[in-house]
């Protein structure tokens, strides 16, 4: 079982489909148990009470059977006999005289009536002699009804009794009982070692499910530990290898445990080839991707050349042509632009491309925003800088091309007027936060999950009028991600705000 007390037990206040396995078998287990061993008890106290009170009822019987004959003759169902010669013992206390018969056990209560009227009543005590009852006592005995059965009366000041009533042939009426505190005594006794015998076996049974719970279930422990290394695993990107396998002696399709094993490792396998296939077919992209930027940089560099050459003889040709080569020179310098940027998205792809110097964001920060006055004069931009240099390890032309790709990104897609406030601070151990805010329009918040992927932009129609590429903010994620960092974004109507963390020292030299 697991050390974890919650995986133990229920915990307190939680719905039953939220327990553990392990807690459902025990309880069903125990509860099962329960049922057995109480109704195992109650059905024994049962037949014991019954066998007692049959064993009590027939002694009863017979100390009726010579009371009556003491009391003058037998029930009035046959012919009387002839009245026994000489005149009976005299009582030896206030109580009949069939009382001080031998072979009656101490406690037994007698009495006769006449007319419904007790004419004497009395109870043997302990030492043998006859002791008086209560008024209340009397009347309990007189209303028994003569029927010839036992019954069960509590006794006013004496406990509880079996007695027995019957007619005598002169019409009178003979009462007698036993008390029942012997079969009571037996019953308590017997039910105080049904609930110590249950406690134990619950004790025990408790230990034994937990040691059995433990041992069934820890083949399913180490299908889950092995599930669990696998959800580890870095599957997002480069090449994968899955060497995580459930053992073979818990991958038996005989159990069921053995079933969800060899299932898993099935899905591994699949999961393998098609992570294999996957990074094949990424290498293969980027790869092209990589030659065709690289090839292209030669061709486009030609066609600038050739329209930067036209553009200086631009009074000897005709306007319309001039004004073609400038839009070819125009259309060549993005087109340029666009492939740089796949050509630097592809080798970070590919894991190259980076440098781990020394880097001063904060003299990096101050010459990015200075670069972005220049290009955005109809924006206000806003500068928040330490009281101390931040430096952290890492390429300083890539980090300000991530904070120049994010000033870009506010200044085209936001009015004049809009102020953009870039924030450095230092982040924890020895890193660094940028935070790059606009209260411009904002990103809808249906693009806003998409808004570092490629060729991502912000109406559907995918138009250029704006100038950008749909490549600058994946190039940021990238770099960003390259050096160990994270970046994400909050934007409502009013406020967008960027926020980029990179690593200190420390995290910079693992990457």
């Amino acid at each position: 079982m697991s050390s974890n007390p919650q995986a133990e037990a229920p915990g307190r206040g939680r719905s039953p489909r939220r327990w553990s396995l392990r807690a459902r078998l025990l309880v069903g287990q125990v509860l099962l148990l329960v049922i057995v061993v109480v109704g195992t008890g109650a059905a024994t106290e049962f037949a014991l009470q019954q066998f007692l009170v049959h064993q009590l009822d027939t002694e009863l019987i017979g100390v009726q059977k010579r009371s009556l004959g003491d009391a003058g003759g037998g029930p009035s169902l046959g012919p009387r006999p002839s009245a026994p010669s000489g005149p009976p013992p005299p009582p030896s206390g206030p109580g009949p005289s069939f009382l001080d018969r031998g072979g009656i056990q101490p406690g037994a209560v007698g009495a006769i009536l006449d007319g419904g009227k007790i004419t004497t009543a009395g109870k043997i005590g302990a030492d043998g002699t006859q002791t008086a009852l209560s008024d209340t006592a009397q009347q309990q005995l007189a209303s028994v009804p003569a029927s010839g059965g036992p019954v069960t009366v509590d006794l006013a000041g004496q406990g509880r009794y079996r007695l027995v009533a019957d007619q005598t042939w002169d019409g009178g009426t003979v009462v007698t009982g036993l008390p029942s505190a012997s079969v009571d005594a037996i019953l308590m006794r017997v039910l105080l070692i049904l609930l110590i015998v249950t406690v134990v076996v619950l004790i025990v049974a408790i230990t034994v499910g937990i040691w059995l719970i433990r041992h069934a279930l820890a083949p399913l422990d180490r299908v889950a530990a092995t599930a669990s290394r696998v959800a580890d695993l870095q599957l997002d990107r480069g090449e994968v290898a899955l060497p995580v396998r459930v053992p073979a002696e818990d991958a038996d399709p005989r159990t069921e445990v053995g079933q969800l094993g060899s299932a898993l490792n099935r899905m591994l396998d699949h999961i393998t080839d098609a992570l294999s296939a996957r990074h094949d077919s990424e290498t293969r992209v980027r790869q092209f991707l990589a030659d065709a930027s690289h090839e292209l940089r030669t061709p486009l560099a030609a066609i600038r050349g050739y329209a930067e050459l036209a553009q200086r003889k631009r009074a000897e040709v005709p306007d319309d042509v001039a004004n073609a080569m400038s839009r070819v020179e125009s259309e060549s310098r993005r087109m340029t632009a666009l492939v740089e940027d796949m050509l630097l998205l592809a080798r970070l792809d590919s894991g190259r491309g980076l440098e781990h110097e020394p880097v001063d964001l904060t003299q990096l920060t101050v010459d990015a925003v200075s670069d972005a006055h220049i290009a955005g004069r109809d924006h206000r931009w806003d500068l928040k800088l330490p009281d101390e240099p931040v430096v952290i390890t890492g390429d300083a032309a890539r980090l300000h091309q991530v904070l120049a790709n994010l000033l870009t990104n506010a200044r085209t897609h936001t009015g004049p007027g809009t102020t953009v406030t870039t924030a450095l601070d230092f982040g924890g151990e020895g890193g660094a936060v940028w935070r790059v805010t606009d209260d411009g329009p904002g990103i809808p918040e249906a693009l806003q999950p998409e808004v570092f992927e490629r060729f991502a932009r912000g109406d559907s129609s995918r138009s250029r009028r704006a100038g950008s590429t749909g490549l600058g903010l994946a190039i940021v994620a990238a770099v960003v991600k390259a050096h160990g960092g994270v970046i994400s974004v909050d934007s409502v109507p009013g406020r967008t705000e960027f926020t980029v963390r990179l690593p200190g020292d420390r995290a910079a030299t693992s990457m």
